[in-house]
């Protein structure tokens, strides 16, 4: 039997961006819905991209397609607290980027230091106009905004 990975703290992530949650976020249980994790998880990467680049990155000559996502379940969320979101470069490689996401609720300084929820994202960089053809290596721009986090995991 493989041991789980310990839940995630705050200090397991280096960028940071809060999201707001809706009334239809819930589920019929009252707790976030399991499809708003991954809209999430996807707008804390690409909204980083796109902040970080300062361009619309859907036109760049090279994009990152999604090649994998998931995400660990650790403690229930919901409307009406805001979500934060940590993220952390786990692989930066030759054509593609692993990503880290944690959702967070309750804020700095509250008892909630460990993650709801963590999400695992893979980019792969593709050309735009072929998107079946992975380029090598990841392009400079994108490379250079996703370096200052990277930050290797210690092993489970």
């Amino acid at each position: 039997m493989t041991e789980r990975a310990a839940r995630p703290t705050r200090a397991d992530y280096v960028a940071w961006r809060t999201a707001t949650t809706r009334w239809s976020d819930d589920d019929a249980y009252g707790h976030l819905n399991n499809a708003r994790y991954f809209d999430l998880i996807d707008t804390a990467v690409n909204a980083h991209l796109a902040e970080a680049t300062v361009t619309d990155i859907r036109h760049l000559p090279q994009i990152g397609v999604v090649a994998e996502v998931s995400c660990r379940y650790f403690a229930e969320m919901g409307y009406p607290r805001p979500i934060e979101l940590g993220l952390v470069v786990d692989r930066l490689g030759s054509s593609s980027v692993i990503y880290r996401v944690g959702l967070f609720q309750g804020g700095e300084g509250a008892p909630e230091q460990e993650a709801c929820a963590e999400g695992r994202f893979v980019h792969v960089y593709v050309d735009n106009t072929d998107p079946q053809r992975p380029v090598t290596p990841v392009p400079a721009l994108i490379r250079s905004v996703l370096e200052p986090l990277v930050r290797e995991r210690p092993p489970t």
